[in-house]
């Protein structure tokens, strides 16, 4: 070293040091990209639903379209499945107003009956201190009448964003099914002519990962509901339908929106049946989960992006800090996104360079 040289730095610094600025610049930009989502957060849920509902209905559009125009096809798609979607929820809805009186009066049996049994041994629970507990609950509901009213009224305008947030979603799709490879074709353009090839290769391993995704979690779920629902049903236990929707809604949450499902279930056996049907069906959660998570994911999910269980549970407490429910749905198919373009961009410079060689 000659005098008055600056100190040799060692490599290991050198390295570090150069990732360290890299991954300021990099976490920098993300903090910024979710600051900016979350001050529009209904844009991207609704552009984020659009897409979901792009990856399920395309292929049956260009089905249809193979018979007829195309913006007739994704007219008829569209229309056949909010008819069918509707059907549904009128179909829950019918089968919770026929059986209103009935689950009133097995609700309030179940009800007498988990009072007496927490009155037996092993709980031994005071009879005095049930009684309190519903008074208490009855002051409250009379002292909080105006905060619950306020609450009620913030709910109902939080109802016009969800369907505003819909409506978008829909607009959205129309466009994404009607002419999404012409979006693309165009959004790509407008990039320098050195990215272009690597956005092209990263945006099909993007879409091919989250189509296969979105129609591997619909059948899972879809899976899930029917043996539910089947389950509910040899069980006698009453709102079988409304539940396996419950199911069929919560499988999109991965890990823990099944086990929450379920619990609500196994709470209405336990108000209705009593705690032996409420043990059956809790010990259905744990079968219901093993299938899931042994069979149906691996088998169903093969062609997209394979996540490790612990990567999953972290992005999905991850999604849930960040952004809520929403959030929690949409940690998993981003990550498998990111992933996937990862994978594909590697193997295109790998094969670049053994091109060059």
């Amino acid at each position: 070293m000659q005098p008055g040289s600056p100190p040799a730095v060692a490599p290991f610094l050198r390295t570090a040091a150069a990732y360290a600025w890299r991954l300021l610049v990099v976490g920098t930009l993300v903090y910024g990209l979710f600051a900016v989502l979350g001050r529009f957060h209904e844009i991207g849920v609704a552009v984020f639903l659009g897409l979901v509902i792009t990856a399920l209905l395309r292929p049956v559009a260009d089905l249809v379209a193979r018979g007829l125009p195309r913006p007739l096809a994704v007219t008829l798609t569209l229309l056949g499945s909010i008819a069918l979607v509707l059907g549904i929820l009128a179909l829950v809805g019918e089968a919770v107003a026929g059986e209103r009186t009935t689950l009133v009066r097995e609700f309030r049996d179940g009800v007498g009956r988990i009072e007496h049994w927490l009155e037996q041994p092993p709980f031994r629970l005071n009879p005095q201190a049930l009684t309190d507990v519903q008074e208490r609950v009855g002051q409250y509901l009379s002292s909080h009448r105006s905060t619950l009213l306020s609450q009620a009224l913030s709910g109902a305008g939080r109802l016009v964003e969800v369907l505003t947030t819909l409506a978008l979603a829909l607009f959205s799709s129309v466009f994404f099914i009607h002419s999404g490879d012409r979006q693309w074709s165009w959004f790509r353009e407008q990039l320098p002519a050195s990215v272009r090839s690597h956005t092209e290769i990263g945006g099909r391993a993007a879409w091919r990962t989250f189509t296969g995704y979105t129609h591997g979690i619909v059948l899972v779920a879809a899976i899930n509901a029917v043996l539910v629902g089947l389950a509910l049903w040899l069980l006698g236990v009453p709102l079988a339908v409304p539940l396996a929707l419950l199911e069929f809604a919560a499988a999109f949450i991965p890990l823990i929106g099944s086990p929450i499902a379920l619990a609500v279930a196994a709470v209405v056996a336990l108000a209705s049946k009593g705690p032996l049907v409420a043990g059956i069906v809790i010990a259905l959660i744990v079968v219901i989960g093993q299938i899931e998570g042994h069979l149906l994911h691996p088998l169903v999910m093969s062609w997209a992006v394979r996540l490790h269980p612990l990567v999953v549970a972290v992005s999905v407490i991850a999604g849930s800090i960040a952004a809520g429910m929403v959030g929690a749905v949409v940690a998993v198919p981003l990550v498998s996104v990111v992933w996937s373009v990862h994978t594909s961009l590697r193997e295109a410079r790998a094969a670049e360079r053994a091109l060059r060689e």
